[in-house]
């Protein structure tokens, strides 16, 4: 099992190129069932949870095809097609139950085992099966797997107004997916507004759908007969760029996150510039200075859905304010488990007092290496960047969480000057 060796103190400059975000490349993999015409992405990262679900697709009859050097892939969905999704694809990334609306959608059938993916707390389904079901579908639960299926002599899902009981961003997408086939319109209200969101909805419409207010609270899909085949480029990882961000102010120094745009992390870039970085929009991407953390003020957040502070930079974030000065409070609203990177943060030697969702963070640490444990994907980043500041070497252990969602991290940060290594 791969782990990362770090020798901290090291301050970052240069520049580095942000990947394509996974979470807007998985729906929009899933995204090609919905058509039998090919469809090509462009700027994919090279991500474990991105093989897994090409393993997906090739296990239901997908043609799948990697070209060029820009993380260029092709996928044709026949219509001799199985639409399962089996446990031994899915336990692992909860992503895989993105094909079933694209898959009730157009073979009128599915059957996609219940997800997995990182143990960070309660992630159901429910809304999916709600707003499938609102729709026409009949849904029932067996044996861990969700089977569905139109009614007897129904083709196509029916356009309906649906109201979601909570924002979820993979919710939005698997129903949004589905109207695009579905007869007659269909409005999602409460509907997530995640740029990935907003990037899965240009592609359908390059594909042939039509969608409205994507990007909003409030989508409008006027159902099509059919979808075609496309190109589309994946849109830059917003977290890839904020983790990088957070770890230039940790440690300090200058970089630019080519690709990186500053209107998807406006929450973010907030806190940073509160902090005392300066964190400037270029034509190629972003640009990050800080005098490093010691020098920075410690700053409270409180998680929320987009275009709130993302639950996906709170353990980095927190890694920032661990090393600023002053005491910052971090209130967890959207997951209830994940403060699992605490006491691994804690091993380093930060000072950190949990109260159910509430974090209290003490600045000012002066962390030295350890060998710490990855608990799940967001964690991984954080002990990275709290490697790279403290003193001594740190060993970051079980790091296939970290290659879940990051592409090649430790060779990016090699580049900006990080002493940091892969070991076996």
């Amino acid at each position: 099992m791969d782990k990362l060796l770090i020798r901290g103190g090291r301050p970052l400059a240069g520049r580095v190129a942000i990947s394509g975000a996974k979470n807007a490349a998985l729906p929009q993999m899933c995204a090609a069932l919905l058509t039998r015409e090919p469809v090509h992405l462009v700027n994919v990262p090279r991500l474990h949870d991105v093989r897994t679900m090409r393993h997906l697709l090739d296990h239901m009859g997908v043609a799948t095809e990697t070209h060029g050097e820009r993380g260029g892939m092709s996928f044709t969905a026949p219509d001799a097609l199985e639409p399962e999704a089996p446990y031994e694809l899915v336990k692992t990334m909860r992503a895989a139950v993105l094909a079933l609306g694209p898959l009730l959608a157009r073979f009128g059938r599915a059957r996609v085992s219940l997800p997995g993916g990182c143990a960070i707390g309660a992630r159901p389904v429910d809304q999916h099966i709600k707003g499938l079901q609102a729709m026409g579908a009949l849904i029932d639960v067996e044996h861990g797997y969700m089977l569905a299926r139109l009614p007897e002599g129904r083709r196509r899902l029916q356009g309906a107004r649906i109201t979601t009981d909570m924002v979820t961003v993979t919710g939005t997408e698997n129903l949004l997916m589905a109207a695009c086939l579905a007869e007659g319109e269909t409005v999602l209200e409460n509907a997530a507004q995640e740029p990935e969101v907003a990037d899965l909805a240009e592609m359908l419409i390059a594909m042939g759908a039509r969608i409205e207010g994507h990007g909003t609270s409030s989508i409008r899909i006027e159902g099509v007969d059919r979808l075609h085949g496309c190109t589309h480029q994946v849109v830059a990882d917003r977290i890839e760029a904020g983790t990088f961000a957070c770890a230039v102010a940790a440690t300090g120094g200058d970089v630019l996150l080519e690709h990186a745009r500053i209107e998807h992390m406006e929450a973010l870039v907030d806190k940073l510039r509160a902090a005392g970085a300066a964190v400037t929009a270029e034509p190629q991407g972003l640009r990050v200075r800080s005098p490093g953390g010691a020098r920075l003020k410690a700053q409270s957040f409180r998680t929320m859905e987009h275009p709130g502070f993302p639950t996906d930079m709170q353990a980095q974030f927190m890694a920032l304010d661990l090393v600023a000065q002053g005491t910052a409070t971090v209130t967890e609203t959207i997951f209830e488990n994940r403060f699992m990177h605490v006491n691994e943060l804690m091993r380093l030697g930060a000072e950190i007092m949990v109260d159910g969702r509430v974090a209290t963070v003490a600045g000012g640490a002066r962390l030295s290496g350890a060998t710490v444990m990855a608990t799940d994907l967001r964690a991984s980043a954080s002990l990275v960047i709290a490697g790279l500041v403290a003193e001594g070497e740190t060993v970051v252990d079980r790091i296939y969480h970290l290659d879940r969602g990051y592409d090649a991290m430790e060779t990016k940060l090699r580049q900006l000057g990080a002493d940091i290594e892969r070991i076996q």
